[in-house]
């Protein structure tokens, strides 16, 4: 296994963005990737579902970087009315909107034979149609006050590749995928990009809660680095997609993994 690499310092790659970020409470992706925005000199305006753990994550961020730069806003992604109300509050705190990036997702395990619809809906209803609105939102905002903007949304390599008891979170990112490249080629008229990240095996506290020992061990033995990545480590990725260092791509999905199976 190798060891994990020093953690990257800010560069000032985002200095004076203002970028809203999905299901970002917490110690996952979307947690460090508010982080490494802040400490790359973006303005955040973070939201999750979870309103206690969002509260808390908006105070730790502003004690470290700055009250001026960190707002938060509870929001569900499948409520509409909410999506539209966390782009209208970031547009409102700062006059303006560069970037966004769609962490939001729901996972689970079930085989498909037991699957219920109420499982398939609600994972697909997270994870793809949240997604779907968010882009929509973040769209509607470009296209009447012009770019240039980015959108990053968090795809899986489960889009992929075939993984038992997750035909409805595979069906969703795969949907992701392709949401990704078709609002590229739609934005790219307003001068707004569009891609997405697809991580393999990244830890965070609540992957431990739904996943089984067994199915983490046989997932980090699929890793050429024989680990996980570290949540930071899908982040800089994210940066690098939000940054002017990748102001020719869009469309695309990076993958972010070392799974070799």
């Amino acid at each position: 296994m190798t060891a994990v690499p020093p953690y990257v310092p800010g560069h000032g790659l985002l200095a004076g963005r203002t970028a809203v970020i999905t299901a970002a409470a917490g110690a996952g992706i979307g947690g460090a990737t508010a982080r490494r925005f802040l400490e790359e000199g973006a303005r955040v305006l973070v939201s999750d579902a979870h309103a206690r753990r969002l509260k808390e994550t908006e105070a730790a961020l502003a004690a470290e970087f700055g009250a001026d730069r960190v707002d938060a806003l509870p929001c569900d992604v499948t409520d509409e009315t909410q999506v539209q109300a966390l782009f209208d509050t970031a547009v409102r705190l700062h006059g303006r909107l560069d970037a966004v990036v769609n962490n939001a997702g729901l996972g689970g395990t079930a085989a498909l034979v037991d699957m219920t619809d109420e499982q398939w809906g609600r994972v697909l209803d997270v994870t793809l149609n949240g997604t779907f609105r968010c882009v929509r939102a973040a769209l509607r905002h470009f296209k009447d006050v012009g770019g240039p903007g980015v959108i990053v949304n968090n795809a899986s390599v489960v889009g992929w590749r075939a993984q038992a008891g997750q035909a409805h979170y595979a069906a969703a990112k795969a949907g992701v995928m392709a949401l990704t490249r078709c609002a590229a080629v739609e934005a790219a008229a307003h001068d707004v990009r569009v891609n997405a990240v697809s991580p393999s095996l990244a830890m965070h506290p609540h992957l431990v809660k739904v996943t089984s020992a067994e199915l983490l061990a046989e997932l980090t033995e699929r890793e050429a680095f024989g680990r996980y990545a570290e949540p930071w480590e899908i982040a800089n990725v994210i940066v690098f997609l939000t940054s002017g260092y990748s102001s020719y791509m869009t469309g695309e999905t990076v993958s972010v993994s070392s799974q070799h199976a």
